[in-house]
């Protein structure tokens, strides 16, 4: 019964298989699908009759449509052999004898004869694998992350080290499809069916992503804050989303290398919020009041705070108020030593007239 069994399958399948294949997306696809299967259609309003073709077999002449934004990546016995990344349709070709159709001018005696003899040896299945997969060429949203605890940096604005509790949202991009696949993708999602979405919770490749940005949010500020293109102003990087991006992706590249080794980069970021610790929150109340009471703005706080003062040792009474008053005298004339330096004036122009 075995060898009939083998007989019928091999036979059955090969002449499945005869029929040329249509590829394309899935349905329901989410939208933050990094790399899935192209599936073929074998139907199409109710017409079609190409439903019992192998799953992991092509046939020379199948057609596959490559959306916008999207790459195609070819994998003969689980080796890439092919990559495109313009959109439109592709047409499957291979040397291999299971792809070869009648249909595809491919002869009879290969595509009839020998694939059957070929499949009879492997118990009615073929001897080979073949697969298309569509890998997104798009930004890929919805990659949150945030800290439990206080993260510390050095900030180049303050001069001293700060912490914060920090969290937001980046984008994600593959720049190497290849790379991608090869050296990150695990072998589970290399399936029909499988979809690598970087959002998934159950996902354990995306999870490791999620630490090493977290690990890497330290080093990204330090980078921002010390860079004087940026004025080293930790208050830009919640309105700087791609100058934050560049910082978050170069922190992880040098601490994991995600575009060298991984193909990964981080388009843009979104910090949701920044709380900072108790001592950065009293640093920073300080640094803004020297900020505001700075130039001209500080010498009319000086001389009000001493007119302040004057007015209320001249209001005490008896001999305490006269020293008072008296040493408010003194100091009036020692006013101009407690200004800070202002910006000169323009000198003013001579008048022409005789005196």
């Amino acid at each position: 019964m075995g060898l009939v069994q083998a007989v019928v399958g091999a036979v059955g399948g090969m002449l499945a298989d005869q029929w040329k294949d249509f590829f394309t997306v899935p349905d329901g696809l989410p939208p933050t699908a990094a790399l899935f299967a192209a599936v073929p259609h074998g139907t199409n309003a109710g017409r079609g009759s190409n439903t019992k073709g192998s799953a992991n077999i092509i046939t020379n002449g199948s057609k596959i449509v490559v959306p916008e934004g999207y790459g195609l990546l070819l994998f003969q016995d689980g080796k890439i052999t092919g990559f495109a990344a313009e959109p439109g349709g592709y047409e499957w070709r291979s040397d291999d004898i299971n792809s070869q159709s009648i249909f595809a001018g491919d002869g009879i005696v290969s595509p009839l004869i020998k694939q059957s003899w070929e499949r009879f040896k492997f118990g009615g299945q073929p001897g080979s694998q073949q697969a298309a997969f569509f890998v997104s060429l798009k930004e890929l949203p919805d990659n949150r992350f945030g800290t439990q605890s206080e993260i510390y940096w050095d900030d180049g604005f303050l001069g001293t080290q700060v912490g914060a509790v920090t969290r937001g949202s980046y984008t994600l991009k593959i720049a190497d499809p290849i790379l991608f696949v090869k050296n990150f993708v695990p072998a589970t999602y290399l399936q029909p069916g499988q979809v690598f979405d970087f959002t998934d919770l159950d996902n354990a490749a995306a999870a490791q992503l999620f630490n090493e940005v977290v690990g890497s949010l330290a080093p990204a500020f330090s980078l921002y804050t010390n860079d004087p293109a940026k004025g080293n102003r930790i208050t830009k990087l919640q309105q700087d989303s791609v100058g934050f991006a560049k910082s978050l992706s170069d922190a992880v590249e040098n601490a994991y290398q995600w575009k060298s080794d991984r193909g990964l980069v981080i388009a843009k970021t979104a910090i949701v919020s920044i709380e900072y610790d108790a001592n950065t929150r009293e640093l920073l109340k300080t640094v803004q009041r020297a900020d505001a009471l700075a130039g001209a703005r500080g010498n009319s706080n000086l001389q009000a705070s001493v007119a302040a003062g004057m007015q209320a040792a001249g209001e005490n009474g008896g001999a305490a108020g006269m020293m008072g008053i008296g040493m408010a005298s003194g100091m009036m004339g020692g006013l101009g030593s407690l200004q800070q330096p202002v910006a000169p004036a323009a000198p003013a122009a001579e008048d022409p007239s005789p005196s």
